[in-house]
């Protein structure tokens, strides 16, 4: 008898959404960066009275936010970036708590106060910005492709009639369905990236498709897996704020400016995303919002 191998648990169907691919012509504009001070009353003294920095983060994305099995602590580039605005808070990167949530968990963990901050690989849409704020962008990454080497997938155009993992709550799977194929592909969610990179081992899809620093964690643990064809668009990936929390917002992108006029925003990018190549230096962020 064939071994049972049961789709990773919460999985579901995912189908088109009436109304993805949203547009507002200001998508990463933010608010202009403020200095290190601030006011007895604003939302980072209310976080120093607390004594640490909540942080919603990965703990399943290789390379930007994973706990790593020798230590048992959660490391990656999204991580230290946390630590980072901890340290501008605090003068300590360790004064921070760090929440793993799903990439689903992502706004409500916002909207309801559970952490300060997102810093999770968090691509800003049109959606989002309509219950979150968000920091300038950060980091900006191409949506690929990550199958096996065998299975004659090497572009978009290959993906039709196919079936294809995202996670639930991941803006990949309007890209998918936007795609002119003579069948458009099957869609799977998942709760975790790691979910997919097991339903593809087992042969429960044929692809997953996502932001290719992502597709390159996948990879990185299974040899018989590849990244191909173009990018599908392009995910600019910022801090996540609650809605209305300028300060916050103000704040967050001075700390990110220092970062990238200091070197620190290139020093973490080679201890932590030097398996993607060389360094496409810091985006320049866009602080016209008002």
């Amino acid at each position: 008898m064939a071994p049972v191998r049961p789709l990773p648990p919460d999985s579901q169907p995912i189908t088109p959404s009436a109304d993805a691919g949203g547009h507002c012509s200001d998508l990463t504009a933010s608010y202009p960066p403020t200095s290190g001070d601030f006011a007895p009353d604003s939302t980072m003294a209310r976080i120093v009275a607390k004594g640490r920095l909540t942080v919603g983060v990965d703990q399943n994305t290789y390379l930007f936010g994973f706990r790593n099995p020798a230590t048992g602590q959660l490391q990656g580039f999204d991580i230290d970036l946390a630590r980072e605005i901890a340290r501008a808070l605090f003068g300590d990167p360790n004064r921070i708590e760090l929440r793993s949530v799903s990439t689903a968990q992502r706004v409500p963990s916002l909207t309801d106060h559970q952490v300060d901050l997102v810093v999770r690989t968090f691509s800003v849409t049109c959606d989002r910005r309509n219950d979150v704020d968000f920091s300038g962008v950060y980091f900006t990454a191409p949506q690929r492709i990550l199958a096996a080497r065998n299975s004659g997938i090497n572009s978009a155009a290959d993906l039709s009639g196919k079936r294809v993992c995202v996670t639930v709550g991941a803006d990949s799977a309007d890209r998918l369905f936007a795609l002119h194929l003579p069948k458009p592909p099957s869609v799977l969610g998942v709760t975790n990236w790691t979910d997919c990179l097991v339903a593809l081992q087992q042969g429960q899809v044929d692809a997953v498709s996502t932001d290719e620093p992502i597709l390159a964690g996948l990879a990185a643990q299974d040899g018989n897996l590849q990244i191909v064809g173009g990018a599908l668009g392009y995910e600019d990936y910022a801090v996540g704020v609650p809605k209305g929390e300028r300060d916050m917002v103000g704040y967050v992108n001075g700390v990110l400016d220092r970062l990238r006029g200091n070197g620190t925003w290139q020093r973490l990018y080679d201890a932590d995303l030097s398996a993607l190549g060389p360094s496409p230096g810091p985006p320049q962020p866009d602080y016209s919002r008002r």
